[in-house]
């Protein structure tokens, strides 16, 4: 990602709305479709500046590669899980180890080699792991938000289901989110073609609309699972191989 991406992520990702309510989202996933033994070992791959490391440290632990120097660092820092640098498909590292739960959260979306990227990290799961994925959708809705990121693409749900059959892994799970706010992301990403403004998506706004925004977001944990979304802001795929 651009320099400026992982700054603004370090800056923002404990508390901006995106962030929280994904974190939620992200367990509400595992403890629903992730069986876990009490001495899980657990893998984030392309951890960014660590943002999820807390989060996922609460299941067993964790080790955690990243390709950024500067977000390695970060993430490192924090003191919660082992990171090392590493790269995806060829140089995810942790010698032969294998994990019970790899999470590849908005990370695939950066890789040109996505199925070659899914079907390694599925050669590292254990017996009965499982994978969780989540990467952007909807590819219409391209905006200068993926430029900032360095995004190769944003996914449909049957192009993602597509490259994961390639990979040689089962879904388990899958579904749209970040659906309940949808129609408002619509209308953000049209004004600002519209309006050309220069940033700005990625921004924390208002206390009191970052909190709603949140809150909206994070209730759909409750409901994944119960329903499924037509459509959303983003996709999930749980994995197996």
């Amino acid at each position: 990602m651009d320099r400026a991406a992982y700054t603004s992520m370090n800056a923002q990702e404990g508390e901006h709305w995106w962030f929280v309510a994904r974190r939620a989202i992200i367990a509400s996933l595992i403890r629903a479709h992730v069986a876990l033994p009490d001495d899980a070992r657990i893998l984030e791959a392309g951890c960014g500046t660590g943002g999820n490391l807390d989060l996922l440290r609460q299941f067993g632990a964790v080790d955690a590669l990243e390709y950024d120097a500067q977000a390695r660092a970060i993430a490192a820092a924090r003191g919660v899980a082992h990171v090392e640098a590493g790269a995806l498909p060829d140089a995810i590292g942790f010698g032969d180890t294998r994990y019970h739960l790899i999470a590849l959260l908005d990370v695939l979306e950066h890789v040109e080699r996505d199925r070659e990227s899914l079907a390694a990290l599925g050669a590292r799961l254990a017996p009965g792991g499982r994978l969780l994925v989540t990467v952007p959708a909807v590819p219409w809705l391209w905006s200068d938000h993926d430029v900032l990121h360095h995004h190769k693409r944003r996914y449909t749900a049957q192009g993602l289901a597509r490259v994961v059959g390639d990979a040689g892994l089962k879904v388990e799970a899958s579904g749209y989110f970040n659906s309940l706010l949808f129609p408002l992301a619509v209308a953000q990403r049209v004004a600002h073609s519209l309006l050309r403004r220069d940033g700005g998506l990625d921004a924390r706004p208002a206390p009191w609309l970052n909190r709603a925004l949140q809150g909206v977001f994070a209730a759909e944990r409750h409901l994944l699972g119960r329903l499924s979304f037509p459509i959303g802001l983003s996709l999930y795929a749980v994995l197996s191989a």
